[in-house]
């Protein structure tokens, strides 16, 4: 029987190494689960921002997906950047019958303020898409757009993880507080339970692929069997510490140091 947790992401590339795909796969690394990837959309980005995008086919999406699934044990996995409705519909008849923990970083905008998702695109997210998941990570002005309503407050930011969890079926929503003044407090609901995780906030404007690297983390410890609070308290820990152990690379926002795990002594499990 195989013991390898292995996770997948379907997301679009960074050339740059610090967000998407790329990150995805070093944390997966990191966190000692076997990564997996199915590609959507090439893009030409750095540390300043989006300079180019250009779509992988429907056919190639759909037969990445049915290489992997139909030879490959996947134990969890996550999605990232998904630009278009027709890709998402490919998407979700490859993953709705999966049964395994779906983690949905809903990437709408780069750190930069470049916009990565059509518009038309975000409504089938939210009614198809969102159903499917065990828990979906939105930043502030994404779960604004999801709920349509402002967020200024903690408070909220926990009446927007009820809203995405009762209005549109996700398993779980976890609502990340990064855009806030003060501590850096994220808050988790499961339908029942609200739960929060804070961490001193770090003056850096080395954020480059943090939402991407928090996703990730949360998946590869899912596909290890992890609850999903456990998963999402150690993701936490791993994320913070990348933004603490940060590189000032390039000109614009840099990376996060997915080694930083290494000098913190993060759980693995």
């Amino acid at each position: 029987m195989n013991k390898v947790p292995c996770a997948l992401t379907i997301a679009g590339t960074d050339p740059s190494g610090g967000a998407g795909i790329h990150a995805d796969l070093k944390t997966f690394q990191e966190l000692q689960s076997y990564g997996m990837s199915v590609i959507t959309s090439i893009v030409s980005q750095n540390t300043t921002g989006v300079q180019a995008i250009s779509h992988v086919s429907l056919e190639m999406i759909e037969q990445q997906l049915e290489s992997i699934i139909s030879d490959m044990p996947i134990h969890a996995f996550k999605t990232g950047m998904i630009a278009n409705q027709e890709m998402m519909e490919v998407i979700y008849k490859k993953i709705i019958n999966l049964n395994i923990p779906y983690v949905m970083d809903p990437v709408m905008v780069a750190t930069s303020g470049d916009t990565l998702i059509e518009e038309e695109a975000r409504n089938y997210l939210r009614t198809k898409l969102l159903p499917l998941t065990s828990v979906v990570t939105p930043n502030i002005p994404e779960a604004e757009f999801l709920t349509g309503e402002k967020i200024e407050t903690t408070e909220d930011m926990q009446y927007a993880a009820k809203y995405i969890v009762h209005e549109f079926g996700a398993g779980a929503a976890l609502i990340k507080g990064g855009h806030l003044d003060g501590e850096a407090i994220d808050f988790l609901y499961d339908g029942i339970n609200m739960q929060h995780f804070s961490s001193p906030r770090i003056d850096t404007k080395n954020t480059h692929g943090t939402g991407c690297t928090y996703a990730a983390a949360i998946t590869a410890y899912l596909s290890k069997g992890l609850p999903l609070y456990d998963a999402v308290n150690y993701a936490k820990d791993f994320v913070t510490a990348a933004i603490q152990h940060s590189f000032d690379l390039g000109s614009g926002s840099g990376p996060t140091n997915h080694w930083a795990i290494r000098l913190e002594g993060v759980h693995l499990e």
